[in-house]
């Protein structure tokens, strides 16, 4: 309206209202057509269904963000969440992690010990060198993301740290010998415990010993005494072989000596019963008729005796030009002779 200073009744235009109407005919023009529209608003609510959607592998857990905040954990499987204001991390929770402590393995393979992580003192004062990894998984995906920064970097300090406590509780002894496992199991347990009061969200798997050895500059010592005590349990195996070896064989002597003694005994009393047998059924027989057994029993002992000695038989008549002569000697030494031969 243009303002006619003639006519009262006219109005004066306002600048700002003509400019609002002329930028509402400038965006007019510049909207796009009908189509066009569609096809943005249809591309528009492809995206947000995208955004909307997530997958997790059966190895993950999804963790859902919400302005940076998580709010709930969803297992393996499609799921879906507010587009544009929520977002999802997805950790490997069935990976094996592993750290090196006390040691760093290079690209190559090589592997390169670390004093500062590997020093460690013992119980009873002396120093090793202690290379060890620790496997973990990840047991609540939100606590291992958020509670705990650098997570990684936690667990092998805090692994250390136990590996350094359980060592400083034990000889050196036993931490190069015979003591390992429980070093490792004491070690788990108390990298666990302190992991948990952290919040970590991890569950320690293993904790494996490469390396425990004494410092370069008394290895030397050490070996020394190392190959003693193998030596040692080398000669107490050896006797204690020989012990099981000859226990048996003087046992099973012993055992073959006393049946023999057993069955000596046994074939004595077994004879010297036929023998008191055969007296007792003589005794009876010579009760009924004692001439004849007198003269059967002189005989059958001279048939024992008689061809055993050395028989001479002169003619009466012969005799009496003859001087007896009796052999004491050589009848004595033939008599032990036929006693020994007698004896079982």
């Amino acid at each position: 309206m243009v303002w006619d200073p003639k006519d009262p009744w006219s109005k004066k235009s306002d600048p700002l209202e003509d400019a609002l109407k002329q930028a509402q005919s400038q965006f007019k023009n510049l909207m796009p057509s009908s189509g066009f529209r569609n096809v943005a608003l249809a591309a528009l609510l492809v995206f947000l269904a995208w955004q909307s959607a997530f997958i997790v592998a059966p190895d993950e857990e999804g963790v859902v963000k919400r302005f940076g905040v998580p709010v709930r954990t969803v297992g393996p499987g499609p799921h879906g969440k507010i587009p544009l204001i929520e977002t999802v991390l997805q950790p490997k929770v069935e990976k094996l992690h592993r750290i090196e402590v006390g040691f760093r393995t290079d690209r190559q393979g090589r592997q390169q010990m670390l004093a500062q992580e590997a020093l460690m003192l013992t119980g009873d004062m002396n120093i090793l060198a202690i290379e060890f990894i620790v496997q973990y998984k990840i047991k609540e995906s939100a606590n291992y993301l958020f509670s705990v920064a650098e997570i990684h970097e936690t667990i092998g300090k805090a692994a250390e740290a136990s590996m350094r406590e359980v060592v400083g509780k034990s000889k050196i002894d036993e931490a190069l010998t015979t003591g390992k496992a429980q070093i490792q199991q004491d070690t788990l347990v108390l990298l666990q415990s302190i992991l948990d009061q952290y919040h970590g969200g991890v569950q320690v798997a293993a904790i494996q010993l490469q390396d425990v050895d004494p410092p370069e500059a008394v290895a030397a010592a050490f070996k020394d005494v190392t190959n003693a005590k193998e030596d040692r349990e080398k000669l107490i195996n050896q006797s204690q072989s020989y012990r099981n070896d000859i226990l048996p064989k003087a046992k099973g002597e012993a055992a073959q000596v006393v049946n023999q003694a057993k069955g000596y005994a046994q074939a004595r009393l077994n004879r010297a019963q036929g023998e008191a047998n055969r007296f007792v059924a003589t005794l009876k027989e010579y009760n009924q008729a004692k001439d004849i057994i007198s003269k059967r029993l002189y005989i059958e002992t001279m048939e024992e005796i008689l061809p055993n000695i050395e028989k001479v038989i002169i003619d009466g008549k012969g005799g009496d030009r003859v001087l007896p002569y009796l052999p004491l000697e050589r009848l004595k030494s033939k008599a032990g002779a036929a006693a020994e031969e007698q004896k079982p």
